[in-house]
């Protein structure tokens, strides 16, 4: 039966995946181990892709999501709700990231990746993917902040609201970095 006729919007829609997530952290914060495994198998994807976005390297994604899920079980009993679920999990997988090239710098390990091109990729999709990788891998280059409040606007798709919630600074602060960050890549590029 289409959702129309039943009287669902997508609002709806979103109304019960946040009730479902709701009712699975209750849950998981009250010890139930399946209800946290359903948290992560929800999210996993969310967090690996917002690590890989920030590091630029399958394998350190990969290490990053596996310790972002060890953190979060350490951490669920804390998640108060002030502010989203989402919002909370993406500062604990940025920390994640932080905390993983800190350690790479004070060992002296540069983790530069780029993404390998298909030989049978045609030229204008080559020279696009490495402008792309370029782009980005200059993004990593940006101070912490301008770093950050890019990857959210852009590689995330966040509104300059949802990146200040998740920076925890004002939105007008975010806008300044977005805006520093375009100047500093214009140097670069």
């Amino acid at each position: 039966m289409h959702t129309a006729r039943m009287g669902l919007t997508a609002a709806d829609t979103i109304d019960h995946a946040q009730a479902v997530t709701q009712a699975l952290l209750v849950r998981a914060r009250n010890g139930d181990a399946q209800a946290f495994g359903e948290l992560l198998e929800d999210y996993y994807d969310r967090i690996y892709c917002t690590a890989w976005k920030w590091c630029g390297n399958r394998h350190d994604a990969e290490d990053i999501a596996q310790d972002v899920c060890v953190k979060l079980g350490q951490a669920i009993g804390s998640f108060d709700g002030r502010s989203a679920f989402s919002s909370w999990l993406y500062r604990i997988t940025l920390n994640a990231v932080r905390d993983m090239q800190r350690a790479g710098r004070r060992r002296g390990r540069h983790a530069d990746s780029y993404a390998e091109i298909a030989p049978d990729e045609h030229p204008a999709e080559q020279e696009e993917a490495a402008t792309s990788r370029q782009l980005w891998a200059a993004v990593r280059t940006l101070p912490e902040k301008q770093r950050d409040a890019v990857l959210l606007v852009y590689a995330e798709e966040l509104s300059h609201s949802a990146a200040a919630e998740i920076m925890g600074i004002k939105e007008a602060t975010v806008s300044f970095h977005v805006h520093e960050a375009r100047k500093t890549l214009r140097g670069l590029l």
